[in-house]
């Protein structure tokens, strides 16, 4: 029985959850969206295929294959076939995301609230929502999807996403340089703030670097804080990527696919020469950063996640992989011997404006330079010589300096 839309606007109720995501290892498709049958559904099968062909990343046909299981299984539960989809149907799914609870956030109950503030990182706790990032990118893929089966001459006539025009004309020529003109979001698109980058504290960093179990750790650590390298970038690295002498290392850029070079420190060096010579031997093909239990196998994000989770229970803060990546970039935006295009180079952005989000100030170095403010004294009024301060009591009614009560002015009677 079709449930009726205006319950999933309101939250009320939720889709069915049905299909599912399939990895199939194949490189011209390598995820498939599944119906309730196990069955493929073959129209997101043809447009994931294209965007492959369109040299788009396998992550990118993942997080499309996702949205799109989001949105076809709205359609399942109104009983709506896809080519007959209205604005409505995107606005019920809309509403039903703002509503409901994120499965993935699922938080412990001994954890601290969602949404809430850490005060030891003054970092907020995700919320136990749908993200606004997220519903914009089910929105996006769902209207990539349509504009797509529309050049085919498939699927309804008029795409039900709205866009906003203005935004599209205006920033249509826009070059990777230069930033984006604004103009008005399109309609059921979400506010998505830009949040300011959160740079370790040097004590913070010191703190979490001690609670490193091992060397593989505390080496990879070192690398991201200061190579300023993704995440996943950092994990595949090879030891044939590593340049020893150069103290630096070869990574593949998140996106582009292109290689390019990140600087270590000399501290972050000696850490990893450590671990791998720790471990021996090895093929200068294989990955550097491996499981330390269990058989011989490449680290995973998902792993190296978890050691920074159980990090931040013992230490009762909430640091991410991606804070080391602001960290690196906070500490060389406030060094002058680097400018912003080195800057840029470094950390691999296309767009010169996402390098400028680092020129921030320090948030420890900003508190201390106001602890300093506030202790400064107060400096004492002064008049010039030949005033006698008594005159300025007896002309504004309060005293005008008290050091002064009591005594004769060293200056001399006042001038008349």
């Amino acid at each position: 029985m079709a449930v009726d839309r205006s319950h999933l606007l309101s939250g009320r109720v939720g889709p069915a959850l049905v299909g599912r995501v399939v990895r199939t290892g194949q490189p011209v498709v390598p995820y498939l969206l599944l119906d309730g049958g196990d069955e493929p559904v073959v129209p997101v099968s043809d447009w994931t295929t294209d965007l492959i062909v369109g040299d788009a990343s396998p992550n990118t046909c993942r997080a499309y294959c996702y949205a799109l299981l989001t949105w076809f299984r709205v359609l399942w539960t109104i009983e709506v076939d896809w080519q007959r989809a209205t604005e409505g149907d995107v606005a019920a799914m809309v509403g039903w995301m703002r509503a409901a609870k994120n499965p993935q956030r699922v938080r412990r109950p001994d954890s601290a609230p969602a949404g809430s503030v850490n005060l030891k990182t003054g970092k907020r706790y995700l919320p136990d929502r749908y993200g606004a990032s997220t519903i914009n990118l089910t929105l996006a893929a769902v209207r990539g999807f349509y504009e797509f089966h529309a050049h085919l001459g498939e699927g309804p006539v008029l795409n039900p996403v709205p866009e906003s025009r203005l935004e599209a004309m205006v920033n249509r020529h826009r070059t990777p340089d230069t930033p984006r003109s604004p103009a008005r979001r399109g309609r059921l698109r979400q506010k998505s703030p830009h949040p300011v980058p959160r740079a370790m504290p040097d004590l913070a960093w010191d703190e979490l670097f001690a609670a490193m179990g091992s060397d593989r750790d505390r080496a990879l650590l070192s690398c991201y804080v200061s190579s300023g390298a993704r995440a996943t970038e950092l994990l595949g690295v090879r030891l044939s990527d590593v340049d020893w002498p150069g103290q630096r290392l070869w990574v593949v850029s998140k996106g582009t696919g292109v290689r390019r070079v990140a600087p270590l420190s000399p501290d972050a060096s000696l850490w990893l020469a450590r671990y791998v010579a720790g471990r021996g031997a090895a093929d200068p093909g294989a990955v550097v950063w491996r499981a330390l239990r269990g058989p011989d196998r490449p680290l995973t994000y998902s792993a190296v996640r978890r050691v920074l989770q159980r990090a931040n229970e013992k230490l009762g803060t909430n640091w991410t992989l991606h804070d080391l990546r602001h960290t690196a970039g906070v500490r060389m935006a406030n060094d002058p011997a680097l400018t912003i295009t080195d800057i840029q180079t470094i950390l691999g952005h296309t767009d010169i404006a996402t390098t400028t989000i680092y020129t921030v100030p320090r948030v420890e170095e900003m508190f201390d330079r106001l602890h300093t403010f506030y202790n400064r004294p107060r400096q004492a009024l002064t008049l010039p010589a030949g005033y006698d301060p008594r005159d300025m009591e007896t002309i504004f009614g309060a005293p005008w300096n008290h050091e002064l009560d009591g005594q004769d002015d060293p200056a001399g009677p006042a001038t008349p």
